[in-house]
């Protein structure tokens, strides 16, 4: 046999807060959640939907969240950028 058999759909993803028909994840803690326990993000690119537990627990923007990529991309690129100067002044000598 060439192609798959369709046999369902399967079942559908519940929120975690309410029990209903969850529309997609939380952007911060991936848990399904319904349009009407979710709340969008301020401000982004993109606009994210955000679960009323996590929204209680830090508000529905995701700036924490870039300000934490910012500080680990931070971590990195200091430390390199002092191994270069270090290194040219090295070799000036």
């Amino acid at each position: 046999m060439a192609s798959l058999i369709p046999v369902g759909d399967g079942p559908n993803a519940r929120c975690k807060l309410c029990g209903k028909t969850a529309v997609g994840p939380c952007a911060r803690c991936k848990a399904a959640v319904c349009g009407d326990c979710c709340e969008l993000t301020e401000g982004g690119a993109t606009t994210f939907a955000i679960c009323l537990s996590c929204v209680k627990r830090g508000g529905s923007t995701l700036a924490p969240a870039w300000l934490g990529l910012l500080g680990w991309l931070a971590l990195v690129v200091l430390p390199l950028a002092a191994v270069a100067v270090a290194l040219r002044l090295l070799l000036r000598h």
